[in-house]
């Protein structure tokens, strides 16, 4: 393999070293303060899109937000890696916000509305959100209930630059009803714990084009459990 197919690694890691460097500088013993421990005050469940890195869109700092993030910024119902970091953050990390965080012009969403909008949608019975995978694949699998959202929406005939954000946005609304209903948090919130009964879950859509989060209104905690 020829080492030209490196040199964008190799830049990570160059990178890498003048940012640990720089830090070090500016604030000495960051690092191995750092290395004693997390408490992070927000847990971050976001669309794996490369274009859409926590940390560096808010300016947070390392040890400021745990995150989760995967296709579509999903979280259903079951899964138990996503339950697991739920549990983790809550009941062990302590953190006082989970927020879902959808994007503009989400690849996975925008699968999710061509399927809808094939002629061969069907109506009932097993949904293929992409055609040219076989309906066990795990895209498929994971994308099934955004799809089957999508499919709710009375989308079939919207153009895609109307529809793919009325998409985005419920599909953070949804996500953030999954999580209200999982055990850590129904627990959390009736817990005699004051601080690990106020954890607050939120939506916020993040618009590529500008920059910009927004937040979507739809809070939940503790008084609305």
């Amino acid at each position: 393999m020829a080492a030209s197919t490196h040199d964008a690694l190799i830049s990570l890691l160059s990178a890498n070293a003048q940012w640990a460097q720089d830090v070090e500088a500016d604030e000495p013993g960051f690092f191995q303060q750092s290395a004693k421990g997390q408490a992070p005050h927000t847990l971050w469940i976001g669309c794996a899109d490369s274009r859409v890195p926590e940390s560096v869109i808010t300016g947070a700092r390392p040890g400021e937000i745990f995150v989760h993030r995967n296709i579509a910024n999903q979280f259903p119902v079951g899964d138990l890696s996503s339950e697991a970091v739920l549990a983790y953050a809550v009941d062990y990390l302590g953190v006082q916000h989970v927020v879902v965080v959808g994007h503009s012009e989400c690849g996975g969403a925008a699968a999710c509305l061509n399927a809808v909008q094939r002629p061969t949608f069907p109506e009932d019975g097993p949904v293929l959100t992409i055609p040219s995978l076989p309906y066990e694949s795990s895209l498929n699998q994971w994308l099934e209930p955004l799809t089957t959202l999508t499919g709710s929406l009375q989308l079939s005939t919207t153009p895609k630059e109307e529809a793919l954000p009325v998409i985005v946005e419920e599909n953070v609304r949804l996500q953030v009803e999954n999580l209200s209903k999982t055990a850590t948090l129904v627990n959390a919130w009736s817990s005699s714990d004051e601080k690990k009964r106020n954890v607050y879950v939120h939506g916020w859509v993040y618009n590529l084009g500008t920059g910009l989060l927004r937040d979507l209104k739809v809070t939940r905690g503790p008084l609305s459990a």
